[in-house]
């Protein structure tokens, strides 16, 4: 396979930016890196591609060493032909292949193995030829063997049909027929386990769609209700348009051997193909929810970590609890914890005990100058919410509260991190923390946890946890490089997710902080232990570093752009000194096709350091719409049919989106409520993180639910 050229096609690319892509990646540069400051060889693609190019290399490379091994394993049989490895060679998938050598793996004994150590296969080819001039029992005598458990005649045909079956399970084309025909008229079909027993799965207790259409979120329910022994799954194929391609391997009307083949088929088909076909389309039906599914995660993981910080403000955490109080942290502008405590001021303490509460809190925020309260979103946050909003309403005090998101966060208290970052403090405190700092900084916070525990997308347990592990880190990753990283503030966590630099060599720079003190330069890093050229290549770019007395060391500009930086603040009058003032009016509307000539740089480049010039040290998320604060507080018995309210999403899924309006919980916008238009999937309307405004179109108070829509309702 010319593996360049079948990705030029597929992702409809220049030969020069698939073969510059391979080399860089070859060569060990990171996607980042590459999406960022390698724009002349690519072509400008981005990070989204180049990860799908890069995950492509490697399938389509050890698609490759697949076909050499089977290649190799037939050949040392002495079986490869010509026919056998022109198929190999037009095998286009990991399942091509192996039904391609199928009939030369080694197997356990079979009904047809044992059949042919008894002598059998030339009887077998004798029926297969379908010119039998007389009935196949007159022929059998020659087999007849009690020795090898062959005692009549019909024992004899029935190891003849054995073999045959195989012949046909076996055979690449057959199951390449019936595997599409099943993927495109099948059915999925499901059945309850127990009829009588009430559960979640209660529609798909009699349900049954097609294969080619069933929907991915359908599909992974379905999948946990098998695991969970509450459904029966089956794949419903089309066994009559199955038979009818299979009956044409009948080729001669012989009253002999006709009736055998029949059999032959129809047996070889139940017992060998249909089970081993049912498996390989339900594989794929997971595979595709799957990648759905982890593609709708990553998109939600995203918006999540590109949330909009608020920044240098002194954050009051609380994380709400009943019997064990709710757990308190004070975290300065800098991510610092200045205090903490526990207080009870949930409805279930006693009014003297509340009001003890309410005044530690008025005396901590006051004591501290707190600038904004955060209160966790799970057990005991509605009640929290209200002694907060009732408690800041009554001391008329200007402080605004939000709720937080804590998915991840008792994952990262009770964790090895967790405790190594703060020793002193209990789980429970290190929780408060966690969702005071995801507040300043949902990044640099939320990439101490693991992915796939923020809580962001949906059946996430039930897939392939590498995959998955794999891909959400590609996201955290690029999230990070997006929008860089204080190289004297950064925690590990954070560091490890910069391009080149690994999780032992973010210790290593946390190291050379603390022996050290503060970075002076990006060009220091290379003191580090075990950062050596090619990772300060990949990494330096991306750190920012304030305190530099090299001002483009806090800017996106990278090292090996210095020069020409320099070279272009000349050319329009400026000096390195006044890059933190430029006026930014002399960089717009800049010829940058005659300059790049000019100046013996890319053209992509000198873009990119253009903006960073006109915006020194910015962060990217200071561009998005800001967190909701709010100041009083809703409950479900508030909400009427009807109401119009602003609210934050919080999860995207397929079949719709969760979303934050105030009260203890979100409502469902069902995907048939977000537009007049049909639209395929929620992400085409919103993301996570978005603030919307809302219809109520119902409220359950037994079971908690709100139904919400969008449509009708006017934008600003």
């Amino acid at each position: 396979m010319d593996i360049p050229k079948t990705l030029q096609q597929e992702f409809n690319l220049k030969p020069l930016q698939v073969d510059n892509t391979i080399k860089l990646i070859d060569e060990g540069s990171t996607i980042p890196f590459i999406a960022r400051y390698r724009k002349e060889l690519t072509g400008s693609l981005n990070d989204q591609v180049l990860r799908e190019l890069n995950e492509r290399l490697a399938y389509l490379r050890n698609l490759d060493e697949q076909r050499e091994r089977v290649r190799a394993a037939i050949q040392s049989q002495e079986k490869l032909t010509d026919e056998i490895s022109q198929s190999l060679d037009n095998a286009g998938t990991l399942t091509d292949i192996d039904d391609i050598y199928r009939p030369f793996r080694p197997k356990r004994r079979t009904r047809a193995t044992m059949a042919k150590e008894k002598g059998l296969e030339p009887l077998a080819m004798h029926i297969w030829a379908q010119d039998a001039r007389q009935p196949i029992d007159d022929i059998t005598a020659p087999y007849i063997n009690p020795e090898k458990d062959i005692n009549t005649a019909q024992e004899a045909i029935e190891g003849a049909r054995d073999i045959l079956a195989e012949l046909i399970s076996d055979d690449p084309n057959y199951r390449a027929m019936i595997r599409k025909l099943t993927w495109n008229e099948g059915r999925v079909v499901s059945k309850a386990t127990n009829p009588d027993e009430s559960t979640v799965f209660d529609i798909y207790y009699e349900f049954s769609e097609p294969v080619k259409h069933i929907a991915s979120h359908r599909v992974l329910a379905l999948n946990r209700g098998e695991k969970e022994d509450k459904l029966k799954l089956k794949i419903e194929a089309p066994e009559e348009l199955i038979n009818l391609r299979l009956h044409k391997m009948i080729v001669k009307n012989n009253p002999h051997t006709t009736p055998i083949i029949e059999s032959v088929i129809d047996d070889s088909y139940k017992r060998l193909i249909a089970p081993s076909i049912e498996r390989d389309v339900r594989n794929e039906l997971t595979e595709i929810a799957e990648e759905g599914a982890i593609k709708v995660f990553g998109i939600n993981l995203r918006q999540l970590l590109l949330q909009p910080p608020i920044k240098d403000k002194t954050v009051l955490a609380l994380d709400p609890g009943f019997r064990t109080g709710c757990k308190v942290a004070v975290v300065d502008g800098t991510g610092k914890v200045l205090t903490t405590g526990v207080v009870y001021c949930t409805i279930q303490k006693q009014a003297d005990q509340l009001e003890k509460s309410r005044q530690m809190l008025l005396s901590t925020i006051k004591k501290f100058k707190v600038e904004v309260i955060a209160i966790g979103n799970g057990t005991a946050s509605r009640e929290t919410e209200s002694f907060v909003a009732n408690m800041l309403k009554e001391g008329g005090l200007p402080i605004f509260y939000t709720i937080v998101n804590e998915a991840g966060a008792s994952v990262y208290s009770a964790s090895k991190l967790g405790a190594n970052e703060f020793p002193e403090y209990d789980v429970a405190l290190r929780s408060a923390v966690s969702i005071g700092r995801r507040l300043q900084d949902p990044l640099a916070e939320l990439v101490k946890i693991d992915p796939k525990s923020i809580g962001v997308g949906q059946y996430q347990h039930d897939m392939n946890q590498k995959r998955l592990g794999e891909a959400l880190s590609g996201v955290v990753e690029s999230c990070v490089n997006n929008v860089g990283a204080n190289l004297n503030t950064a925690s590990p966590s954070l560091l490890s997710y910069v391009s080149g630099i690994s999780s032992t060599v973010a210790k290593n720079i946390l190291e050379y902080r603390e022996e050290n003190g503060r970075f002076t330069s990006r060009k220091e890093l290379l003191k580090v232990k075990k950062l050596g050229p090619k990772s300060f290549e990949q990494c330096a770019g991306f750190l920012r570093l304030p305190e530099s007395l090299h001002p483009l060391d806090n800017t996106g500009v990278h090292p090996e752009s210095y020069g020409v930086t320099e070279k272009l603040l000349a050319y329009l009058g400026y000096s390195l000194n006044d890059v933190p003032n430029l006026n930014t009016a002399s960089l717009s509307g800049l010829d940058t096709y005659s300059l790049a000539s000019k100046l013996n740089v890319g053209e992509p480049t000198l873009a990119d350091i253009i903006k960073e010039l006109q915006k020194p040290g910015r962060d990217p998320r200071d561009e998005l719409p800001p967190v909701v604060l709010r100041s009083d507080v809703l409950s479900m018995e508030d909400l009427k049919e009807g109401m119009i309210l602003t609210g934050t999403v919080r999860n995207v899924i397929d079949f719709g989106a969760f979303v934050d309006i105030g009260v203890h919980h979100d409502g469902l916008i069902h995907i048939s409520q977000f537009s007049d238009k049909r639209i395929k999937h929620p992400l085409e309307v919103v993301s996570v993180g978005d603030v919307i405004k809302v219809k109520v179109l119902g409220v359950d108070q037994t079971k908690g639910r709100i139904s919400l829509s969008m449509r009708g309702i006017k934008k600003d």
